[in-house]
C-alpha cells in the first residue's frame, strides 16, 4: 500500500510538471571558435526561442566560450542543420528534456513530508522553516523580512547560540527559480548545523561565536512556478509595465553597475534588470535586511547552480577588488576543501574574468556595501544535467559544499573586522 502511495506521489509530481511538456526538447553545447560562429548563435536567438543555460544570454557569448542552450522539440533539427552548416562543433547534452526532468526525482527517500535528500516544494520548505525553529529554539529562530510580489512571506532563519555583540554571515539560496539544488543546500546547511552542534568542533565554535542568517528561497514566487507551470522558469513573477512579459532577473536587480554589461533592458529577456535597482520586492527585502544589519554582517554567500564555480567580485567590471589576493586565496583553499570529499573540480576567481560580465548581482552589491568577504557558489554539475540535477546528487553536492562554506566561515571568524 505504502509503495503504491509513493508511486502515486512521484507520478503526480511529474504530471504536475507536464502541464508544459518538454518532450523532445534538446539541450545543446557548442563552443563557437570565432566571431562568425558567435553570429550564428545570435541569428538563431533572433529567429527562435532559445533558452540559454550558460551563459545566461546570447549577448554574453564570445569566441571559445562553452555555450549550453535549450530549444523546442520541433526546432531542434533546424538548429542542428544550422550548426552543421556553420561548421560549429556541437554535442547534445540532453536529448529529451522531459525524460531528464522525470529522472530528477530519483531519490530513494519518498517521504511525502520534508526530506533533505529530495527536492521539496515551497509549502514543504515553509513548514520546515517553522518546524526546525520550533524544534531547536536555543539555536534557530525564524522571522519574516518582507513579502514577495504575489504576497507570500519571505522567511529568514537566524542560527547561532545567543550571545552579545556577535558578528554574522548571511547566506541565501534560490535566486533563480529553476536552480533547485540551491534551496536544497540551504536546508542541508541548517540541518547540519543543528545536528552537529556540540559534536563537530568547527560547527560548534562557529555557532557559539557567529550568527548565520539563512534565506532558504529568495525567489519564492518563481520557485513555486517551476513546480506548477514551467520547470525552466528563472525570473521573479512580477508584472512589467507596458509589457506582457513577466518577471525580472533578481540577480541583475541590485545597485552594482545596474543594467550595464550582461543585463538586459528588455522585460522579455531572461536577464532583465528590472525597472530600477531593487524594483523587485524580494531583492528589496534582502537588501533592506542587510543594510539594517550591516554593522554585524561580515560575509555574504549566495548559492546558485550550475557550473562548479566559486566566484567573488567583481562581475560588473573587470576591475579587481582591493582585497583580491585575500579573496583569491580563500576561494582557492575553499575549493580544495570541497574537492577533498568527491574530487569535484571547482574553478574560482573574480566573476567577470572567470566567466563573463554580469551587472546588478547581489555579491558585488554586498561587497560594495562594505562586506569584504562576498562569494557566489555555482553548484554541480558542469552540464550533464544542468538545472535538472538528480535528487541522488543532493547529498554529495551538499556534503562537499558544506566543507567549503565551513572553511570560509571559519576564516571570517578568524579575520573579523
Amino acid at each position: 500500500m505504502w509503495a503504491l502511495l509513493v508511486l502515486i506521489g512521484v507520478a503526480s509530481v511529474s504530471a504536475h510538471l507536464q502541464d508544459l511538456s518538454f518532450d523532445g526538447q534538446k539541450v545543446f553545447r557548442v563552443i563557437p571558435q570565432n566571431d562568425e560562429q558567435v553570429e550564428v548563435l545570435n541569428f538563431l536567438a533572433s529567429i527562435m526561442e532559445v533558452d540559454f543555460w550558460q551563459p545566461d544570454s546570447v549577448t554574453m557569448v564570445t569566441p571559445k566560450m562553452q555555450v549550453d542552450f535549450r530549444v523546442e522539440a520541433e526546432k531542434s533539427f533546424k538548429v542542428e542543420d544550422l550548426l552543421k552548416e556553420s561548421g560549429m562543433e556541437y554535442q547534445v547534452l540532453i536529448d529529451n528534456l522531459q525524460a531528464a526532468l522525470d529522472a530528477q526525482f530519483d531519490s530513494k527517500v519518498r517521504a511525502t513530508s520534508h526530506s533533505y535528500e529530495k527536492y521539496n516544494d515551497w509549502d514543504t520548505i515553509a513548514a520546515w522553516t517553522a518546524d526546525i525553529a520550533a524544534q531547536n529554539p536555543d539555536l534557530v529562530s525564524r522571522s519574516v523580512i518582507g513579502k514577495t510580489y504575489e504576497g507570500r512571506p519571505i522567511y529568514l532563519l537566524k542560527m547561532g547560540k545567543s550571545g552579545s555583540d556577535k558578528k554574522a554571515i548571511f547566506m541565501d539560496c534560490g535566486f533563480h527559480a529553476r536552480e533547485w539544488i540551491s534551496p536544497a543546500f540551504c536546508q542541508w546547511f541548517v540541518k547540519e548545523a543543528v545536528e552537529t552542534y556540540g559534536k563537530d568542533t568547527v560547527m560548534t565554535t562557529l555557532l557559539n561565536k557567529l550568527d548565520f542568517y539563512v534565506l532558504p528561497v529568495v525567489n519564492i514566487d518563481g520557485y513555486i512556478y517551476t513546480w506548477t507551470n514551467d520547470r525552466m522558469w528563472r525570473k521573479t513573477r512580477s508584472k512589467n509595465a507596458g509589457s506582457s512579459c513577466i518577471g525580472t532577473d533578481p540577480n541583475r536587480n541590485f545597485d552594482a553597475g545596474w543594467c550595464t554589461a550582461g543585463a538586459s533592458k528588455s522585460p522579455c529577456a531572461a536577464t532583465y534588470c528590472g525597472s530600477a535597482p531593487e524594483s523587485e520586492k524580494e531583492t528589496k527585502a534582502l537588501a533592506d535586511f542587510i543594510r539594517e544589519h550591516l554593522s554585524t554582517i561580515k560575509a555574504y554567500l549566495t548559492i546558485h547552480s550550475y557550473s562548479q564555480l566559486l566566484l567573488f567580485p567583481y562581475s560588473y567590471t573587470y576591475s579587481l577588488p582591493s582585497n583580491y589576493r585575500e579573496l583569491n586565496s580563500i576561494a582557492s583553499a575553499a575549493s580544495k576543501e570541497l574537492a577533498s570529499l568527491y574530487n569535484t573540480d571547482y574553478t574560482y576567481g573574480p566573476g567577470a574574468e572567470t566567466i563573463y560580465l554580469a551587472a546588478g548581482g547581489s555579491d558585488d552589491w554586498a561587497y560594495d556595501l562594505g562586506i569584504k568577504y562576498s562569494f557566489t557558489f555555482e553548484l554541480r554539475d558542469t552540464g550533464r544535467y544542468g538545472f535538472l540535477l538528480p535528487e541522488s546528487q543532493i547529498k554529495p553536492t551538499c556534503e562537499e559544499t558544506l566543507l567549503a562554506v565551513k572553511y570560509i566561515a571559519n576564516y571570517v571568524l578568524e579575520h573579523l573586522y
